[in-house]
């Protein structure tokens, strides 16, 4: 592995900053601590810096020393999660029910290591855009940043970005090109009955057996309406309903979330939730409201610049630890907004510890900060030197 000598010399700084931010976990758009600390590094660093865009957004801008070229977009996400932390870490969660359980306080400091070297050498042709991200977690905070005209104001060719992976090795990197991550709905489906005493299940007409023969019937979507080679997953994650142990409610609510790779297949899986609600209520005598929202888009990255992320990532880590994904993963990231704008990729890479993600007990390895910092700044200044490279050799062959 060759990290960036330059890095490894501040990763003791990388360190500390990570630490500071997990102590004091922001979920999505209530990120201003957070997103002052990031503005006010990348200030220190003389750059030119801009904040509130999506909320809570940041972007940092980085002219190279190599005279004008393209752009390239570096993308870090800085919320946590709505969950307590059960690691007992020194620098553990001083918040109760927010904690860092995605290690976006880690995605984040290794776009501000990244910064400090770009920054400090600026050995590249055009400019570095960083992205400071919001509200990664379900909260759209890439479509925020995109409403408000991130991209009109700040214009971008390519762009790129990472999350942590505790199911590979520590410094292992995997790519993928094409459609990597599914994209997501989640829905609220608001079932309205009418209660009684609990001894007189007679004269209600029970939600709660409603939301089971309902949550019952949408498991056989995909196993008996979608196509076996199109992959879909339907969860219902919550169940609510009921006050008392004699009381039978007047409401039931299920939530849960979609998961397809094929925006038809997410229509289809829409449409049986909706006829299955309309039969059910109509055979129990209840009203069934269906309340589904697109979250994430599919994640889908382009073939040339996945191939610049794992030329970038072998000089990293080596050859031997950058690999393909190998099959999309079901997860979502909302990145994927971003890809359908801007050209770009984004891969995973390795740490040590065997907990997953969005666990109470998630620990995210340091020994990752100086690795993912030195692949973000390689990628941007190897990227840039080549496309300039090209532009030049095309002004001379006109």
């Amino acid at each position: 592995m060759t990290t960036l000598p330059r890095i490894d010399a501040f990763t003791d700084e990388l360190i500390e900053i990570r630490h500071d931010i997990h102590a004091h976990p922001e979920i999505g758009f209530e990120e201003q601590r957070t997103s002052a600390i990031v503005a006010a590094y990348l200030q220190a660093l003389g750059l030119d810096v801009h904040t509130g865009i999506g909320k809570t957004g940041v972007i940092g801008l980085i002219d190279g020393k190599r005279g004008p070229g393209k752009t390239i977009g570096l993308r870090a996400d800085m919320d946590a999660l709505p969950m307590t932390e059960e690691t007992a870490l020194p620098f553990a969660s001083k918040h109760p029910g927010r904690f860092h359980g995605c290690g976006h306080d880690g995605h984040t400091t290794m776009l501000l290591g990244a910064a400090r070297y770009l920054a400090e050498t600026r050995d590249f042709a055009g400019r570095v855009m960083l992205i400071f991200q919001p509200a990664e977690e379900g909260l759209g905070g890439a479509r925020a940043m995109i409403a408000e005209k991130l991209f009109e104001r700040f214009p971008c060719d390519e762009i790129y970005a990472l999350h942590n992976a505790p199911h590979l090795d520590h410094g292992q990197i995997r790519v993928m090109s094409g459609k990597a991550m599914a994209g997501a709905e989640f829905f609220d489906i608001v079932i309205r009955g009418r209660g009684s005493h609990g001894a007189q299940p007679n004269n209600a007409r029970d939600p709660i057996v409603v939301a089971t023969q309902l949550s019952q019937a949408m498991q056989s979507i995909v196993s008996r309406n979608t196509d076996p080679l199109d992959a879909a997953v339907v969860s219902i994650t919550q169940l609510h309903s009921g006050s008392a142990y004699n009381v039978i409610p007047q409401s039931a609510t299920l939530s849960g979330t979609i998961r397809t790779f094929d925006d038809g297949v997410a229509a289809l899986i829409h449409e049986r939730i909706r006829e299955l609600s309309a039969g059910v209520a109509s055979a129990y005598g209840v009203e069934i409201d269906v309340d589904i929202r697109n979250i994430f888009s599919v994640l889908e990255n382009h073939a040339e610049q996945t191939g610049a992320l794992e030329a970038a990532a072998k000089e990293i880590v080596g050859d031997a630890s950058v690999g393909d994904l190998g099959r999309p993963a079901m997860g979502s990231e909302d990145f994927a907004d971003m890809l359908k704008i801007v050209p770009g990729s984004y891969c995973w890479l390795g740490h040590a510890g065997d907990i997953p993600v969005h666990n109470p007990a998630f620990v995210l390895d340091d020994g990752i900060l100086p690795v993912g910092a030195s692949l973000l700044a390689r990628v941007a200044e190897r990227r840039l030197n080549e496309l300039a490279d090209v532009a030049e050799s095309r002004a001379v062959s006109a």
